[in-house]
C-alpha cells in the first residue's frame, strides 16, 4: 500500500509541475509587448467578450452542479448504503471546478496573446510569432493535463478507491458537454453572420473592422477552439484515467490502479520537454516545427512507459501492457494523418470539393457530404485494429488481463494531451492575431505572416479534432468495461452474470432496445445543435444587416459598428440553446438504466458509442474539407475571390459550402465526444444501484 501511495504522489507531483510550468509560461508571455494602442484596444475587446461569455456560462451551470451534488449525497446512499455519497459529491464538484479553472487559464492565455503575436510578427518575424502563439497554447494544454492528473491523484490519495472518485469524471463530463456545445453555437453563430453578410453580401474581407460581427467572430474562435476543446480533452483525460484505474484495480490490485497515473505523469513530462522542440526561423516551416514537438513527445512517452511497464509488471504483462500503450500512441498519429488527408487543401478530397464549386453551391455541398462519409472508414479500421491488438497483447500472460490492454491504449493516447491541446489552442491565437493585424491596419506583410500561422493552425485544429474523436472512442470503451465491472459487483444483479462477468447478448431484447435508443441519440443532439446554430445565425445576420442599413458611414469607415450588440446576441443564443442537448445527454442514460435495466443500458452505451463516433468523424471531416476548399480558392485558385472586380461565383459557392460545414465541424461534430463520455460516466455511477 505504501508503494501505491508513492505512485499516486508521482502523479500529483507531475500534475503540479505541469501547472507550475503553465503559469511560468503565461508570465513570460505577459512580458511581450502588445503593439500599438489600436492593437491593444482590439485585443482587450476580444478578451472582454470571451471572459463575459465564460463567466455567464459557468454562472448558468452553478445551479446544475449543485443540484447534482445534492442528489449524489441524498439519493444514491439510500439506494445502496455501501455508497459514500459525500465522497461522490466532493469528487463531482472537484471535477467540475478543475474543468472550469482549466477553461479560465486557457482563455486568459489565448485572448491576452493575440495582439502580442501580431506585434511579434511585425517586429521580429514568423519565428517569434510562432513562439508567442504556441506558448499561449501550451498554457492551455498543460493546464488541462496538469489539473486532470493532479485532481485524480489527490482524490485517490484521500479516498484510496478509484470507484469512489469516478464522479470526478462525471463533473468534468458535465462541464465539458455544455462548454463544447455552448462554445460551438457561439462561434458558428458569429462566423456565419460575419461570412454571409460581410463576405458574400457586402463583399468586404474577413476581419474587416467595418463588419459588426468581426469581434464576436474573434471571440468565438477562443470559446469554441480553446475553452471547448480544452474541456473536451480534460474530460477524456479524467474519464480514461479513472476507468483504467477501476479496471486495473480489479485485475492487478493497487499497482494496476496506480499505473495509469504514472503513465499520465510520463506523458506530462514528455509534453513539457516537447514544447522546447517547437522552434523555427523566419523562413522556416511552422508545421514541421509543431510536428517535431509532437513526435518528440510521443517518442519520449513511449520510452518512459517501456521502462515503467518493466518496473511495475512481471513477465509477459510488462511487454503486453507497454505495447497496448504504444498502440494508443500510434492511433494518435494515424488519426491525425487521416484527418489531415481528408481536410487539407493540398489533398485530393478537398480539391474535388473546390472543383465542384464551379457548378454552384449544390454540387459543392454534395461533394463535401461524400468526403465526410468516406472519411469515417479508415479511422474506424484503425480503432478496431488498435482495440484488437491491445486486447491481444495484454492477454499474453493471462486472458483475464486482456481488457486492461484496451484501457491502457486509451491512456496511451490521452497521455500526450498536453502537447496536442497546445497545438490546437495556438490556432485561435494566430487567427486572432491576423484579425488584429487587419483591423489595426498593419502592413500587409504582417497579415501574411499571421496567415501562414493561421493556415497551420487550421491543420492542427483538424488533427486535434481527430485526436479528440479517437480519444473519445477509446475512453468510451474503457468506461463501458468499467461499467460492466461495476454491474458485476452489484448484489442485485448477480443473476445477469455468466461466470462472474456481464455478458452482452444481442438476442436479449433489452440489449437490442437499448442499442437502438442509444444509436438514435447522436442524431437528436446533432439536430438540436445544428438548429441552434441556424437560429442564432439568423439573429446575427439580421443584426449585421440592420447595422449596415441604419448606421450611416460604416461602409465608408466613418462610423464605428456596434460590436457589443453582436457579442451579446451570440452569448445569449449559446447559453440558451445549450440547455436541451445537455439535459438529453445526462437524463436519457438514467431513464434507460432505471426504466429498462442494466442490460438495456449496456446496449444503449454500445449504440451511442458506435453511432456517435461515426457522426463525429463524418461531421468534423466534412466541415473541415468545406472550409479548406474555400481557403484554397481564396488563395487565388479558380479565380480567387473576385474576377474583374466582381464577386467570383465559384468563391461564393465555396463560402456557402463552408457555411453549411461550420456547424458540422465546430458544433454538432464536437458535441458527439462529450455526449458518449457523459453517458459512460453517468452509467458508471449508477451501475452499483441498478435494480433490474
Amino acid at each position: 500500500m505504501q508503494e501505491s501511495m508513492t505512485l499516486a504522489m508521482y502523479g500529483a507531483i507531475a500534475g503540479a509541475v505541469a501547472l507550475a510550468f503553465a503559469l511560468v509560461t503565461f508570465a513570460s508571455i505577459m512580458k511581450e509587448p502588445m503593439g500599438t494602442p489600436r492593437m491593444k484596444q482590439i485585443s482587450e475587446a476580444v478578451q472582454e467578450g470571451a471572459m463575459a461569455y465564460l463567466n455567464r456560462q459557468y454562472k448558468t451551470l452553478i445551479p446544475f452542479t449543485l443540484v447534482v451534488a445534492v442528489l449524489l449525497v441524498l439519493v444514491l446512499p439510500r439506494l445502496d448504503p455501501r455508497i459514500k455519497g459525500d465522497a461522490l459529491a466532493i469528487s463531482f464538484l472537484v471535477g467540475a471546478v478543475c474543468s472550469a479553472i482549466a477553461g479560465y487559464l486557457g482563455m486568459n492565455s489565448t485572448t491576452k496573446s493575440n495582439a502580442r503575436t501580431a506585434e511579434a510578427a511585425r517586429s521580429h518575424g514568423l519565428g517569434k510569432a510562432l513562439n508567442v502563439s504556441f506558448r499561449a497554447g501550451a498554457v492551455m494544454g498543460l493546464s488541462v493535463a496538469g489539473l486532470g492528473l493532479l485532481g485524480v491523484s489527490v482524490l485517490y490519495l484521500i479516498y484510496k478507491d478509484p470507484v469512489v472518485i469516478n464522479s470526478f469524471a462525471f463533473g468534468a463530463s458535465a462541464i465539458a458537454f455544455f462548454a463544447r456545445v455552448g462554445g460551438g453555437i457561439y462561434t458558428k453563430a458569429a462566423d456565419v453572420g460575419a461570412d454571409l453578410v460581410g463576405k458574400v453580401e457586402a463583399g468586404i474581407p474577413e476581419d474587416d473592422p467595418r463588419n459588426p460581427a468581426t469581434i464576436a467572430d474573434n471571440v468565438g474562435d477562443n470559446v469554441g477552439d480553446t475553452a471547448g476543446m480544452g474541456a473536451d480533452l480534460f474530460e477524456s483525460y479524467a474519464a480514461t484515467t479513472i476507468a483504467a484505474m477501476i479496471i486495473g484495480n480489479a485485475i492487478f490490485g493497487p499497482k494496476g490502479a496506480l499505473f495509469p497515473l504514472v503513465v499520465g505523469a510520463v506523458g506530462i513530462i514528455a509534453s513539457i520537454l516537447g514544447t522546447f522542440f517547437v522552434r523555427t526561423g523566419e523562413g522556416g516551416n511552422p508545421q514541421a516545427a509543431l510536428n517535431l514537438g509532437l513526435w518528440a513527445t510521443n517518442i519520449m512517452t513511449a520510452i518512459g512507459v517501456y521502462f515503467l511497464s518493466a518496473w511495475t509488471f512481471p513477465g509477459k504483462d510488462a511487454l503486453g501492457i507497454f505495447l497496448a500503450v504504444a498502440a494508443g500512441l500510434i492511433v494518435n498519429v494515424a488519426i491525425g494523418a487521416l484527418t489531415e488527408y481528408y481536410t487539407s487543401n493540398s489533398r485530393p478530397p478537398c480539391l474535388r470539393i473546390a472543383e465542384a464549386s464551379k457548378t454552384g453551391p449544390a454540387t459543392n455541398v454534395i461533394h463535401g457530404l461524400s468526403v465526410g462519409m468516406e472519411s469515417v472508414f479508415f479511422p474506424m479500421l484503425f480503432f478496431a485494429a488498435a482495440i484488437y491488438f491491445a486486447y491481444w497483447v495484454a492477454s499474453w500472460e493471462s486472458a483475464s488481463h486482456a481488457i486492461y490492454g484496451i484501457a491502457m491504449a486509451a491512456m496511451g493516447m490521452l497521455s500526450t494531451a498536453g502537447i496536442v491541446v497546445a497545438m490546437d489552442s495556438f490556432g485561435p491565437v494566430a487567427d486572432n492575431a491576423g484579425g488584429i493585424a487587419e483591423m489595426a491596419e498593419l502592413p500587409p506583410e504582417v497579415r501574411q505572416k499571421t496567415d501562414k500561422l493561421d493556415a497551420v493552425g487550421n491543420t492542427t485544429a483538424a488533427i486535434a479534432k481527430g485526436f479528440a474523436i479517437g480519444s473519445a472512442a477509446l475512453t468510451a470503451l474503457a468506461l463501458f468495461q468499467a461499467y460492466a465491472d461495476e454491474v458485476a459487483r452489484n448484489p442485485k444483479l448477480q443473476h445477469l452474470l455468466t461466470d462472474g462477468h456481464l455478458v452482452i447478448n444481442l438476442n436479449n431484447p433489452q440489449v437490442l432496445v437499448g442499442l437502438l435508443i442509444g444509436a438514435s441519440i447522436p442524431f437528436v443532439v446533432s439536430a438540436s445543435t445544428m438548429r441552434a446554430v441556424g437560429d442564432a445565425a439568423y439573429g446575427m445576420v439580421n443584426e449585421v444587416r440592420r447595422q449596415f442599413r441604419e448606421i450611416k458611414g460604416i461602409m465608408e469607415g466613418e462610423a464605428k459598428p456596434d460590436y457589443a450588440r453582436c457579442v451579446s446576441i451570440a452569448t445569449g443564443a449559446a447559453i440558451n440553446k445549450m440547455i436541451f442537448p445537455g439535459l438529453v445527454a445526462v437524463i436519457v442514460p438514467l431513464i434507460v438504466g432505471f426504466g429498462l435495466g442494466a442490460m438495456a443500458l449496456a446496449g444503449y452505451l454500445a449504440g451511442l458509442t458506435a453511432t456517435g463516433v461515426l457522426m463525429a468523424l463524418f461531421l468534423a471531416n466534412a466541415g473541415g474539407s468545406w472550409d479548406n476548399a474555400k481557403k484554397w480558392i481564396e488563395a487565388g485558385n479558380l479565380g480567387g475571390k473576385k474576377i474583374d472586380g466582381k464577386p467570383n461565383p465559384i468563391h461564393q459557392a465555396a463560402v456557402i459550402g463552408d457555411t453549411v460545414g461550420d456547424p458540422c465541424k465546430d458544433t454538432s461534430g464536437p458535441a458527439m465526444n462529450p455526449l458518449i463520455k457523459v453517458a459512460g460516466t453517468v452509467s458508471l455511477i449508477i451501475g452499483a444501484v441498478l435494480f433490474r
